[in-house]
């Protein structure tokens, strides 16, 4: 049956995926199979604007990661690139970062970009990684100060369920960010979209070798629920003082909240 409203949407649905484990295993497919060309692609495919918005993030949360005694999560943390953004902003102070993702081939990628970040000269902490599914984490409830996630969260296969997870490991008064693609309004978004459907799947399919995802990605954006409906579901979840701010256009954005 169509969908004939976002508001039922559960959470992603990969093309063949007939429920909700099947779906994640799609998901986890797809990621690992582009996991070698994963940061190339990002970089080109955005004209490296995700760099901009991965510190503009980190950035909003510098009072926490200041602090040398915070805990902080990256959910769905792939090959790191928002993780290093959170160890940049934390400057001289050692927050104990984490980085969390079901996906082993992404994880890999992670810790050898350690290695490189332990071998020179960089201010701050090391980030950790587990290999972890963000809706059955293995972590005790209130032990966050902070949860991020960047481009991930939009790929859970059920968003309020992940909603929930979050609110359950953070602390009271800990806060969560969730920096995830939107869709732009106006005739910026129609060229955007034009792009985004059309030539982004090519490219990235030429690159990588791989043709699902990048057909997955626009279809997965389509699918995710507009802000209105995401800052809902957020203070459903349990977080407070939920809002969006929209990055380049709408392109892109930050859900944020508390605990």
């Amino acid at each position: 049956m169509p969908e004939t409203s976002k508001s039922i949407v559960i959470g992603a649905a990969p093309e063949g995926a007939s429920d909700q484990r099947s779906a994640s295993r799609a998901v986890r497919e797809m990621f690992t199979s582009i996991a070698p060309r994963y940061d190339l692609l990002n970089h080109v495919l955005s004209f490296n604007v995700d760099r901009m918005w991965w510190r503009r993030t980190a950035r909003a949360f510098r009072h926490i990661l200041t602090r040398p005694d915070a805990r902080v999560l990256d959910l769905c943390c792939g090959t790191g690139d928002m993780t290093f953004a959170l160890r940049g902003q934390a400057g001289k102070s050692s927050p104990q970062i984490l980085g969390a993702d079901f996906s082993h081939a992404m994880l890999q990628r992670a810790t050898a970009k350690s290695s490189v970040a332990q071998n020179g000269s960089g201010p701050g902490c090391i980030p950790n990684w587990i290999e972890a599914d963000a809706l059955n984490l293995p972590f005790p409830s209130a032990h966050f100060d902070l949860v991020t996630s960047a481009f991930g969260f939009r790929n859970l296969t059920d968003y309020d369920a992940g909603l929930r997870e979050i609110v359950r490991i953070l602390r009271p008064g800990g806060e969560c960010g969730i920096l995830d693609f939107g869709e732009p309004k106006g005739a910026k978004g129609a060229l955007y979209r034009i792009y985004f459907k059309q030539v982004l799947p090519r490219i990235g399919t030429m690159i990588s070798g791989v043709r699902g995802p990048y057909a997955y990605l626009p279809a997965s954006v389509e699918r995710f629920p507009p802000p209105e409906e995401m800052l809902a579901r957020m203070k459903r979840a349990g977080l407070v003082e939920a809002t969006w701010t929209p990055y380049t256009f709408g392109i892109a954005g930050l859900y944020r909240g508390k605990r």
